[in-house]
């Protein structure tokens, strides 16, 4: 059966879309495509977008507690576990107490609006490394 769709954009709803856009701009050497203030949108040298999203409401999860759902979370693969979670808590994010790995395989943080997103070692089970 051929696809219906193809991935577009993972969107996330936030406060400060360029705020946030700048974050993950500096966790993935990304480049910004678009922006209107409202929305901004960011590339991973053409293979991912993911936009941000002004919500004035926005209440960010509290994960893991199941009252306050992550709604979504985003995966990243990394080379060296320790030195990314260095880097990527120096560019704003805060790591989580709640570690269900121990942090051998991959560890979770929140971004500067609350999302989490988890920094992974290996490639994704079943699929083999991005080349």
């Amino acid at each position: 059966m051929a696809a219906i769709a193809h991935i577009r954009t993972t969107v996330l709803d936030c406060p400060d879309p360029r705020g946030l856009a700048a974050f993950y701009r500096n966790l993935v050497d990304g480049e910004i495509i678009a922006d209107d203030g409202e929305w901004v949108v960011l590339s991973d040298q053409g293979r991912h977008r993911i936009a941000f999203q002004r919500t004035p409401d926005y209440l960010p999860p509290r994960w893991p507690d199941p009252a306050h759902p992550q709604q979504l979370h985003l995966d990243f693969t990394v080379d060296d576990l320790d030195e990314a979670e260095r880097l990527t808590l120096a560019i704003g994010a805060t790591k989580t107490a709640h570690q269900p790995d121990d942090g051998k395989s991959f560890r979770v943080f929140l971004d500067p609006a609350g999302h989490p997103f988890c920094l992974c070692v290996g490639p994704p089970e079943g699929l083999r490394p991005l080349a």
